[in-house]
């Protein structure tokens, strides 16, 4: 059977031990934001608070953490999940360059993996719920990472909930439905590769519009994805497809989209930072 295979695995160390599970045990390493930082834009050009040029390189102080995640290394495309893609480790850079906007507030991961974006959140949220479709035993996946970083989540502040896209909101349990209620952001990070699974992340995020809209509390969604370029016959050109089918799909969405620009803020973890990847703020036009 084919298998697919994080390209993050072969770029940095990340000091993976193999388990008797055929999974292995990875020390994702970040250096912790400094609370003095302020750091802004312009010209293109990262600058303190006075205008004065900030040189960027990973990581942005000398204190050192380690998130420890448990994954597979490849898999079968319907398990990605199971693997830890550059999209999770995007959000948690820009989760914690935004943390204080973070402190107070309720987040929701969709298809959140093994975990490492929730539990990067966790470090600065007052709560998250992490969700996935419970294939693969990967709900059980993401409780057991949450408790190998219980040192770093003191807080008991991550919930975990199976969320099916392909279900209708029918047949979603009262604590999700409450946790949907409830979160103020909805972080989601390299969910957009397969056309059926794009059409229902598409549809959970209308169901998360339309329940905000009438409980009066606006959800803000932010997508962190890796353009996938091929070569198709079709256009006879180089393209990202999956990302170009995304765009085309809500391009009649009352929808907002706002890019942010990845080179604008720092790296806290390690890893490399594709020009490919792309940052996503969506919210609810009027």
């Amino acid at each position: 059977m084919y298998k697919v295979t994080s390209e993050i695995y072969g770029e940095t160390d990340y000091s993976s031990i193999k388990g008797d599970n055929g999974r292995v045990l990875s020390k994702f390493k970040f250096k912790y934001p400094t609370e003095d930082e302020n750091v802004v834009i312009q010209n293109d050009t990262l600058v303190d608070k006075d205008g004065d040029l900030i040189v960027k390189r990973k990581g942005a102080s000398t204190r050192d953490g380690v998130i420890t995640i448990e994954h597979s290394e490849a898999t079968e495309l319907r398990l990605v999940g199971l693997q830890v893609w550059r999209g999770a480790l995007l959000l948690a850079d820009y989760i914690f360059h935004k943390r204080n906007e973070f402190r107070d507030k309720f987040i929701l991961e969709l298809g959140a993996g093994v975990g490492l974006t929730s539990i990067a959140a966790a470090l600065y949220a007052q709560q998250v719920v992490c969700t996935d479709v419970n294939v693969g035993g990967i709900l059980d996946l993401i409780r057991e990472n949450v408790k190998h970083n219980s040192n770093l989540v003191k807080n008991n502040n991550i919930d975990v909930l199976e969320l099916d896209f392909l279900k209708p909101i029918q047949e979603y349990s009262a604590a999700l439905l409450k946790a949907i209620d409830d979160c103020d952001i909805v972080v989601a990070a390299d969910v957009i590769y397969d056309d059926d699974l794009t059409n229902a992340f598409i549809r959970i995020i209308d169901v998360f519009f339309e329940r905000g809209r009438l409980s009066g509390k606006n959800k803000t969604v932010l997508i962190a994805l890796e353009k996938r370029y091929v070569f198709t016959l079709t256009d006879l050109d180089t393209t990202a497809p999956m990302f170009e089918y995304f765009l085309k799909q809500t391009i009649n969405k009352p929808w907002v989209f706002e890019y942010i620009e990845t080179n604008s803020f720092p790296q806290y973890f390690e890893y490399d930072r594709s020009r490919h990847l792309v940052l996503i703020k969506v919210t609810q036009g009027k």
